[in-house]
């Protein structure tokens, strides 16, 4: 990306700061959540967003074919489902745990149907990850916090599958712009059922719009400029560094600290996906969403 006197912002540096952008916007997210909740805090992300994108944007709907509303349908919906459920485990569970765990939906992605040794071992790391974070041990984390963000991971799943279908049909600022419609659809009859009305004063619209811009707007406009200039596979490597960047926002923003065997679990959870991402045929795109 270049700024007026023609500067431009090397590729990797683009992710990492897409990456810090994400994490900071759901630290501020979840220091929203007191005063709005999780739900309704989702909803104001997804909907101001989806303004954003349409402002700058503008998608033409009238040239879309069946197939393209229908697919780009999913997409939205999906999308809204894995924003709602990932808000809602981190208001259980601190927030680095909530992005380790919701890795592990790509990274079976990226490990099914593999047959390779070195394959199981990332999912043998993976599993241990969980097992030292897992609500029964020690540490006693909530357990519908730790279902629900491994629940996110499986919408993130079907976010990539059905992304990459409908990137093939569509433009992909269209396709998102379109999908975000469509998961507003998804979070605010929630939202109002949670007192989204009740409880949105207009002083929280000026920090909904900075959400939505470090969540959305300004990560997707990063990993678009950067994913052509880089092979997916080197960004996928780099996006696997979401955990530990959210552990540090987590620390600074929310004061959220982690054991040691919570560190570890996260660290093999990294190194889990960037191994399973490194040695695959294809990575998989994993933009975040949540």
């Amino acid at each position: 990306m270049k700024n007026k006197k023609g500067f431009e912002i090397p590729a990797v540096p683009a992710v990492l700061l897409s990456i810090i952008s994400v994490q900071a916007g759901a630290a501020i997210a979840k220091g929203i959540f007191p005063i709005l909740g999780a739900m309704s805090t989702s909803a104001l992300r997804i909907v101001l967003s989806a303004f954003i994108l349409l402002l700058f944007n503008r998608p033409s709907l009238r040239n879309l074919s069946a197939a393209q509303w229908k697919m780009v349908a999913l997409y939205g919906l999906t999308l809204g489902a894995m924003n709602l459920i990932f808000y809602m485990a981190i208001a259980r569970i601190p927030l680095a745990l909530g992005v380790a765990l919701e890795f592990i939906g790509p990274l079976v992605l990226a490990l099914s149907g593999s047959k390779r040794i070195k394959d199981f071992l990332w999912a043998i790391l993976a599993a241990a990850g969980i097992a030292l974070i897992a609500p029964w041990s020690h540490n006693g984390l909530d357990l519908i916090g730790v279902f629900l963000a491994l629940l996110t991971g499986v919408f993130w799943a079907g976010y990539i599958l059905l992304g990459g279908r409908v990137s093939e049909i569509m433009d992909g600022r269209q396709a998102v712009t379109i999908g975000m419609i469509f998961a507003s659809i998804v979070v605010l009859p929630v939202a109002i059922g949670d007192g989204l009305i009740t409880h949105l004063k207009p002083w929280m619209l000026l920090p909904g719009f900075g959400l939505a811009l470090l969540s959305s707007a300004i990560p997707f406009s990063l990993e678009m400029y950067a994913l052509r200039k880089i092979p997916s596979k080197t960004f996928s490597i780099l996006m696997s560094l979401e955990p530990a960047v959210a552990a540090i926002s987590g620390l600074i923003f929310l004061h959220e600290y982690l054991s040691f065997y919570e560190w570890i679990a996260i660290a093999l959870i990294i190194i889990a996906s960037a191994g399973a991402t490194l040695t695959s045929k294809k990575a998989p795109h994993v933009t975040p969403e949540s």
